[in-house]
């Protein structure tokens, strides 16, 4: 029996146990593959979604735990007007170096501005701890969080 999701906006059936990490149907059934796996325990944040606008870790998300319920990915996230404008900050600073975290980092940025569209750096500390970038650019991601926040601010 087909599990029913909704990835980016559109329904998708997908055929797999509803034990399967939503991960793996995201990259390997359905070629959304900036998600990213890194450690498969829930704790680096590479594969951090949006599943109800709250930020999760694919890797440990079941589809049982996900069906019916809206999903974002990274391909997805520019719907949102927040989305796009984290994304543009994150190009104007440079924000990344490998890269390869930084759809984890972006997505869970983008949940943080929903729930504080004026954060602190205290509040970015808290709600990007989750995610880890091996290069070590947290200062940049800072900085293209407040500057997000102030650009969305200005155009609300």
């Amino acid at each position: 029996m087909p599990i029913l999701l909704r990835i980016n906006e559109r329904p998708v059936a997908v055929e797999a146990a509803a034990d399967t990490p939503l991960l793996w149907v995201l990259r390997d059934e359905l070629k959304l593959t900036g998600t990213k796996f890194g450690c498969g325990m829930g704790l680096c944040g590479a594969c951090t979604v949006h599943v109800s606008g709250q930020p999760v870790r694919t890797c440990v998300t079941t589809l049982a735990a996900v069906q019916g319920k809206p999903i974002t990915t990274i391909e997805g996230i520019h719907h949102d007007q927040v989305g796009r404008a984290v994304q543009a900050a994150w190009i104007a600073l440079g924000v990344p170096q490998c890269g390869y975290c930084q759809a984890g980092q972006i997505m869970s940025a983008v949940a943080l501005l929903h729930g504080s569209p004026r954060p602190t750096d205290a509040d970015i500390d808290a709600a990007m701890a989750g995610n880890l970038c091996r290069c070590g650019t947290y200062p940049r991601i800072r900085a293209a969080i407040h500057r997000a926040a102030q650009a969305l601010s200005q155009h609300p």
